[in-house]
């Protein structure tokens, strides 16, 4: 719907949002979704319920098990050196966790796109080369930050 629907007949659009989600459209900005507040109550609590299940099942496998079951959802594991595969599967796991209890799930997808990242210089040997040789110049002081 437009928002100047919701101006013109809000009770309209509170019918509507009583038997589903409403997205607003606006000409100045991002869309707002208008939804009950049980809904989304229970839907925080199905996706905490997921991410507790999710972080269970993958403790209780070998982290070479976890990566692999991941990796069906995340294809680019396979570039990612095999001893950080372990380190990926806690971050996941902590990612979901945090984000499922605080409903922000920027946290998980920040994460995500951390290691994908990560993952996109391995597939660069001349550039994951760079990254991760010693460094043998000293390129002098490190200014401080910039106000």
């Amino acid at each position: 719907m437009q928002w100047s629907e919701l101006q013109r007949d809000p009770r309209s659009v509170a019918a509507l949002a009583d038997s589903g989600d409403v997205r607003l459209r606006r000409r100045d900005g991002v869309p707002l979704l208008l939804m009950r507040e049980d809904r989304m109550t229970a839907a925080s609590e199905g996706a905490l319920a997921a991410a507790r299940t999710l972080r269970n099942v993958l403790t209780h496998l070998s982290a070479e098990q976890a990566a692999e079951a991941l990796s069906d959802e995340f294809p680019w594991l396979a570039l990612l050196p095999t001893p950080d595969l372990p380190l990926f599967v806690r971050d996941f796991v902590k990612a979901a966790q945090i984000s499922a209890e605080l409903g922000q799930w920027g946290v998980l997808a920040q994460t995500l796109r951390e290691w994908k990242a990560t993952a996109a210089v391995y597939a660069d040997p001349a550039l994951a080369r760079d990254l991760t040789r010693p460094l043998t110049d000293d390129h002098g002081p490190v200014p401080g930050p910039e106000v």
